[in-house]
């Protein structure tokens, strides 16, 4: 399972992303903040679900369920909504590219609640960042 959040304080302004990446138990195999520098919250999203698809490739995984907490990321990466924003487009298309790598994926809206972790992950990191 992989929980991806990105976060910015103004929209564009600082930001960050947030992922976890869980095994079949809900032991952490690997998980990442990073600060963006300056860009919107959709570019955020988009890059922390890029890094966190990244590294379920490179941990090996052919099964995979994303879940998301932006409901226009996941209608954008299921191809219910056209991505527009120029800058959006490039991310969008990486992300679809390695959703396709994965053996098997499904990708989820969750309420915002439930995506505490990869959150509290983009959050530090943009702390870390402002301080």
């Amino acid at each position: 399972m992989l929980y991806c959040d990105g976060a910015s304080r103004g929209n564009p302004g600082p930001a960050s992303y947030g992922f976890v990446l869980l095994d079949g138990a809900g032991r952490v195999v690997t998980e990442r903040g990073e600060a963006l520098g300056e860009t919107t919250n959709n570019v955020a999203e988009y890059r922390g679900l890029v890094a966190g698809l990244e590294a379920a490739l490179a941990a090996g995984v052919g099964e995979l369920e994303v879940r998301l907490d932006s409901l226009l990321l996941v209608r954008q990466v299921l191809g219910e909504y056209r991505v527009k924003a120029p800058g959006l487009k490039p991310w969008h298309r990486r992300a679809v590219s390695l959703l396709a790598q994965v053996g098997s994926a499904r990708v989820k809206h969750i309420p915002r609640e439930q995506n505490s972790h990869a959150d509290a992950l983009a959050n530090a990191a943009l702390d870390g960042r402002a301080r």
